[in-house]
């Protein structure tokens, strides 16, 4: 048995510092002035510290943009998927209908399709509506989330039905219910979905850059892109690093104070 600790926690380290090493990287890259960075010989070295790449990708990317954005992509998308998530789980969860476990069992098939294979029929349905280069073509697509309803209805069957039913005695309706019974009762599991489709959002990538064209749209990570393919930008690394932590800080701060909700979320769901 401790044999099997120490090599889990060995195999934990070495994990933890595979992901690291690309950060610290970044970070210390960043930080460095760009006549530097393909001189120096220990690539983890700082020789001498310098927020000039910071300055000039702040100067070079519009980032105000980029942010206003992003930010307007990601609530969007989570709001509506708070809604549907919520009543879809509810229905699942504690409504009688012919063919549930059939249609549950369908609903939850999207998780097995890759985003990828849908992006043409996307793509087809955003032109027709004349969508194309709008921020609603990026979030439109992702309002439903298969595994946000799995996610919410696991937490659901574990409220007990008496409480439905005590609420109905009281004169509640089943969405008065649903207000003061089960949201209350799920925050951790929203908590860790919110994480979740922040995370996923915020950094999604090929479906923006597919649907926008233009700088008053384009998310931070679909300019960032095109800032490091620019001919302008060529091997400066230090402002690409410097721009792509610009890009995650908020992603990594939101983490480093959320951890404890998004690991107990899941154990309060029933996930094993």
């Amino acid at each position: 048995m401790a044999v099997h600790r120490i090599v889990n926690r060995i195999g934990t380290v070495v994990l933890a510092v595979l992901f690291i090493v690309p950060l610290l990287w970044a970070a210390i890259t960043s930080i460095t002035p760009s006549d530097e960075i393909l001189t120096r010989v220990n690539p983890f070295a700082v020789v001498k510290l310098s927020f000039e790449n910071y300055v000039d990708a702040w100067k070079t990317i519009p980032f105000p943009i980029y942010y206003r954005n992003t930010i307007i992509i990601v609530a969007g998308i989570l709001i509506a998927q708070l809604v549907t998530m919520t009543l879809a789980a509810y229905a699942f969860a504690r409504l009688r209908f012919i063919g549930k476990s059939a249609l549950f069992i369908l609903f939850l098939v999207q998780i097995m399709i890759p985003p990828d294979i849908l992006i043409f029929p996307n793509y087809s349905i955003m032109k027709e509506l004349d969508l194309i280069n709008t921020k609603l073509a990026i979030m439109i697509p992702y309002w439903a989330s298969s595994f946000g309803v799995f996610l919410l209805r696991q937490m659901f069957l574990q409220i007990p039905y008496e409480l439905d039913e005590a609420s109905k005695v009281d004169g509640c309706r089943w969405w008065q219910t649903l207000w003061h019974v089960y949201l209350p009762s799920s925050k951790p599991t929203y908590v860790a979905f919110t994480l979740i489709s922040i995370s996923t959002h915020w950094s999604n990538f090929m479906w923006p850059l597919i649907v926008t064209d233009s700088v008053s749209n384009r998310p931070l990570t679909v300019g960032i892109a095109i800032f490091a393919q620019s001919s302008e930008t060529g091997a400066q690394w230090g402002p690409v690093t410097a721009a792509t932590l610009l890009v995650i800080s908020p992603l990594l701060v939101a983490f480093f104070f959320f951890q404890r909700q998004f690991v107990q979320s899941f154990m309060h769901a029933g996930i094993k």
